[in-house]
């Protein structure tokens, strides 16, 4: 049996609890948007999931213990995929839709999918997000953290932290019930009082069984919008923000590196979480 078989079994042999079920229907009755089945993850997807997250924390922390100015991004690309392979774990954006590398590290100005390269060097007072996602027995886990490379800026220091504050306001947006929208207006009306922007292009996404599956997860929105959150459900939240304009664009010649469009600096900060009952639960500790 394949990897995709055994997941699509369980959603036949773990089916999503009765009461939950009434939930859905009652608020789909009101004419909120709610999650297809296939959206709630089962007890054994979760535990595969939980694994998954093991590992892609475990490679942050690798990458924690060695950055350093003066090593370039493939050097990091060379820890990432070294470490994933050595703990049983594929890394996932090798050659996604043709990404060419196995994690992506995003300098200063750039807002993500930075591809490593071993031209590229890290300098004293850059800061860099390394987004590194894995898979382990055909589950997915997506973590990115910002990393300052010896003394930065106060500007870019503050940027760096408030953005984590932007996640963790995310994160405790994200409750049973609530909705996606719940998180972006927390996310924005936060960021928007330090004088930041938010980018809207890009956001967090659902994963665990796929890399990307619904819902979008933008990181500005309104009150009791878009679908709702169910306990069973796993996303990503991911919040970029820009110390200048939100308008971003796209490297021409990669064709995969968004960078801020007035060059200002952007930062990042992701987890994976699994909505449960009772709050959510961050899968990439």
């Amino acid at each position: 049996m394949t990897d995709e078989e055994r997941k699509q079994k369980i959603f036949e042999e773990e089916p999503v609890p009765e009461h939950i079920l009434v939930k859905i229907e009652e608020h789909r009755r009101r004419g909120m948007e709610v999650p297809d089945e296939e959206l709630i993850k089962r007890p054994s997807h979760i535990e595969g999931i939980r694994a998954a997250g093991v590992i892609n924390t475990a490679v942050l922390d690798e990458v924690a213990a060695r950055i350093h100015a003066g090593m370039t991004t493939q050097d990091i690309d060379d820890i990432v995929s070294e470490f994933t392979r050595a703990h049983g774990g594929i890394c996932a954006p090798l050659g996604y839709e043709g990404y060419p590398k196995s994690v992506c590290t995003s300098i200063n100005a750039e807002v993500c999918h930075g591809i490593p390269s071993r031209h590229r060097k890290l300098r004293e007072g850059d800061i860099v997000n390394v987004d590194c996602t894995t898979i382990l027995n055909g589950y997915y886990a997506d973590a990115s953290r910002m990393f300052c490379i010896g003394e930065v800026s106060p500007a870019r220091k503050k940027l760096v932290d408030e953005t984590m504050k932007c996640l963790e306001i995310g994160l405790a947006a994200a409750q049973p019930w609530a909705t996606v929208g719940d998180i972006g207006y927390a996310i924005a009306k936060y960021a928007h009082s330090k004088g930041y922007s938010v980018v809207r292009q890009l956001g967090g996404h659902g994963v665990g069984i796929d890399f990307h599956e619904d819902p979008f997860v933008a990181h500005i929105g309104h009150k009791k919008s878009g679908m709702l959150l169910v306990p069973g459900m796993v996303l990503t939240i991911e919040p970029m923000i820009n110390a200048g304009k939100a308008e971003v664009v796209i490297d021409p010649y990669n064709e995969w590196t968004v960078s801020t469009a007035d060059g200002k600096d952007s930062a990042q900060w992701e987890h994976t979480i699994l909505i449960t009952e009772t709050g959510n639960e961050i899968l990439t500790y």
